[in-house]
């Protein structure tokens, strides 16, 4: 007999088939997350066959980030009020048309556009998986669940580069970067049946699903004023166009302006996008923050990594991939404790696992700059298995922390702000860390030599994620503090 769907969980009735629908829900995660960063190791290879310049790698990568932001939080509330499973559905769908597409791509500006609606499609399907978990479960069991959630993200982010290695090696490095984007179109297309079948219901009739359009408007413009220019970022320098920063202007400007419209919405109509009362939920709040501070600080770090060791070092894409294998295992296994461990040490754990991250990242910039060519690979990898560590008890405790007190029926729109937050802090981590990299790689060049430049830049460039995630760290000291008062 099949399963019948599971049905939607206001009044709350544990269902031992939500752990099924939740098993549906992070495969679809999976894939998503999973197209972040397996191109990285691939970049060499695209170059090469399409003969992309700067620009046109630039918006492969982040443009990806930037429609993957701009979608979160309109789809968010769409899922809320239209019903979630329809949302995620639609999304898998268009996101494996658009792998399909990008993988038979023929110029570097096609595979461009096709990267920018897979990174939007991939932004539906996230907030749904949110407002799902938040739905189908309570207490220590929506904690386990949101473990597993933030596990699957930490761990397909660091899969990636093996992962795309792994294809390269296998299918060669001229045609490889096509079949990184074809696999994903059997796995979206298998999970659609088991969508259909197990995940909750649409909302019944009488509930409300009137849509703010202005709002939608209103934080979608504002959401790409802002990203933009983090996600052009000329490949000589951070400020080398400077014209391009007059959009972060307008965007500040919408800001205020979307504020007291989401306001006055939610007062007349009960409806807004981003109901303004998140923000008076201090618990998310604060956990929004380290979110995005973390983010800034992380998310480069593979990039610039395997930059490094394949354009400065003259390793291969499956080396790469190998080296950040420890920090995908323990991130992994940490995370899947993390469920168990945050009902009894909540923030605590955050903040550890932060300060972990912290020291597994000095431990990385000193190993780039004293290790010997020869054992870079083994104490690189070393490293990086303190940095997750530290990781798998970072982001998923910090997402069950900071739903904690958010109602199921805004768990889309929560789950989209929060990943609208970590969204802009990987554009703007990644715009930061990376210019400086390649800009110090190409002055150091011609005077050291490409082995010297890109340890010298990696180093340098890994310096500011670190600022980052101290940041991160003092944001989720501060809320230790709270709670403890």
């Amino acid at each position: 007999m099949a399963d019948s769907p599971v049905p939607a969980l206001d009044g709350y009735e544990p269902d031992p088939r939500r752990w099924k629908a939740l098993a549906v829900c992070f495969v679809g995660g999976f894939v998503t997350m999973l197209d972040v960063s397996i191109l990285n190791v691939a970049l060499p290879s695209i170059q090469g066959a399409l003969h992309a310049g700067p620009t046109q790698l630039q918006l492969v990568v982040a443009g990806y980030t930037l429609a993957f932001g701009l979608v979160l939080v309109p789809f968010g509330r769409i899922g809320d009020t239209r019903g979630r499973r329809r949302m995620f559905m639609i999304a898998m769908a268009g996101f494996a048309a658009m792998s399909l597409l990008a993988g038979l791509s023929q110029t570097d500006t096609q595979l461009a556009v096709c990267r920018l609606l897979q990174g939007g499609f991939a932004g539906m399907s996230n907030p749904q998986v949110s407002g799902m978990i938040q739905q189908m479960f309570r207490g220590r069991e929506r904690a386990t669940a949101f473990g597993f959630f933030g596990a699957t993200i930490g761990v397909s982010t660091a899969l990636g580069p093996l992962i795309g290695g792994i294809i390269l090696a296998l299918a060669g490095t001229q045609t490889g970067w096509r079949w990184i984007f074809f696999i994903n179109v059997p796995i979206c297309l298998a999970v659609l049946p088991f969508a259909r079948r197990l995940l909750p219901s649409p909302p019944p009739r009488g509930a409300s699903t009137r849509l703010d359009i202005v709002g939608l408007i209103l934080i979608g413009a504002g959401t790409a004023l802002f990203m933009a220019p983090f996600v052009t970022t000329p490949t000589t320098g951070f400020f080398d166009d400077p014209g391009r920063w007059i959009w972060v202007i307008p965007a500040f400007v919408l800001a205020p302006v979307t504020f007291f419209w989401e306001r006055w919405y939610q007062h007349r109509h009960h409806a807004a996008v981003l109901n303004p009362g998140l923000l008076h939920d201090r618990s998310f709040v604060f956990g929004a923050a380290v979110g995005c501070a973390y983010f800034s600080g992380f998310t480069a770090l593979m990039l610039v990594l395997s930059m490094m060791l394949q354009s400065g070092l003259g390793h291969t894409a499956l080396v790469t991939g190998l080296v950040q294998l420890p920090y995908a295992i323990a991130s992994a296994f940490c995370a899947s404790q993390a469920g168990r461990l945050v009902p009894k040490l909540g923030r605590s754990l955050v903040v550890f696992g932060l300060a972990a991250t912290l020291v597994g990242l000095v431990i990385v910039i000193v190993v780039i700059r004293v290790s010997s060519p020869s054992a870079i690979v083994w104490t690189l990898a070393a490293a990086l298995l303190i940095m997750g560590l530290g990781n798998g008890f970072v982001i998923s405790p910090n997402q069950a922390l900071t739903f904690q007190d958010v109602p199921p029926q805004y768990g889309s729109v929560a789950g989209a702000v929060l990943q609208v937050g970590q969204r802009t802090g990987s554009a703007v981590g990644m715009a930061v860390v990376l210019a400086v990299f390649l800009s110090l790689f190409a002055s150091q060049t011609p005077v050291s030599g490409p082995t010297e430049a890109a340890r010298v830049a990696a180093g340098t460039a890994l310096i500011i994620s670190a600022g980052f995630i101290a940041i991160a760290l003092g944001v989720a000291t501060a809320d230790l503090r709270r709670r403890s008062h």
